[in-house]
């Protein structure tokens, strides 16, 4: 019976061994049984591309140079300032003078005619008084020439000019008047408010005459 046992035992012994083998390692290196499922690893990437650097700041913007000042027009620069004192001195307007009207021909009712510069620059006295009566129509005749008005009388501040109205002739058609009103020649359409002056008993008719504006009143009444 013991003999039975021990040969039980030798064959258990033998089996443990065996099965041992088996499940040892084989002679590449690899154990027995079922291999190992072998990993799969992991997809490798592609590294990124590194990232652009972003672009420089912009530069700051050129500062606008100021604009050079306008030069003045070369015509206006080149044209010297003219050498006659006399080159900006414009004829009289009412508006310049005060203007007095003084009997000096009673027999003829002839008045002398005075306008003075009431202003602070000078003007010329060109041509004829324009001279018309009271509420009449018409005005007087022009009695002789007048120079023309590079010629005309040049009054400074102060100064004055005459001419002579010379009355008509008493008729079955003349009147006589108390006032007359005068204006200036300025050969331009200027305005200009008529200057009143008293002539009392001025006989008016068609042979009222008017001289040029002179520099002296014996001259005005001469003519």
């Amino acid at each position: 019976m013991s003999t039975v046992r021990r040969a039980a035992g030798i064959a258990l012994v033998a089996a443990s061994a065996l099965a041992l083998t088996a499940c040892g390692p084989s002679e590449d290196g690899t154990t027995g049984g079922p291999a190992a499922p072998t990993a799969t690893p992991p997809a490798t990437t592609s590294p990124s591309a590194p990232a652009k650097p972003s672009a420089p700041p912009a530069k700051p913007s050129t500062p606008v140079k100021p604009s050079a000042p306008a030069k003045p027009s070369a015509t206006a620069a080149s044209v010297p300032p003219s050498t006659d004192p006399d080159y900006d001195v414009f004829p009289c307007s009412t508006y310049d003078l005060t203007f007095t009207a003084n009997l000096a021909e009673p027999t003829t009712s002839s008045y002398l005619l005075k306008v003075t510069n009431k202003t602070g620059k000078p003007c010329r006295v060109i041509g004829h008084p324009v001279v018309t009566f009271g509420a009449l129509d018409g005005r007087a005749k022009a009695r002789g020439a007048a120079p023309g008005i590079e010629e005309a009388i040049r009054l400074a501040p102060g100064q004055s000019a005459y001419a002579g109205l010379m009355g008509g002739l008493k008729g079955a058609g003349s009147q006589t008047v108390s006032s007359i009103a005068m204006t200036m020649e300025t050969d331009s359409d200027l305005k200009q408010v008529p200057l009143k002056a008293s002539t009392p008993g001025l006989n008016v008719s068609e042979g009222n005459s008017v001289t040029a504006w002179m520099d002296n009143a014996e001259d005005a009444l001469s003519l």
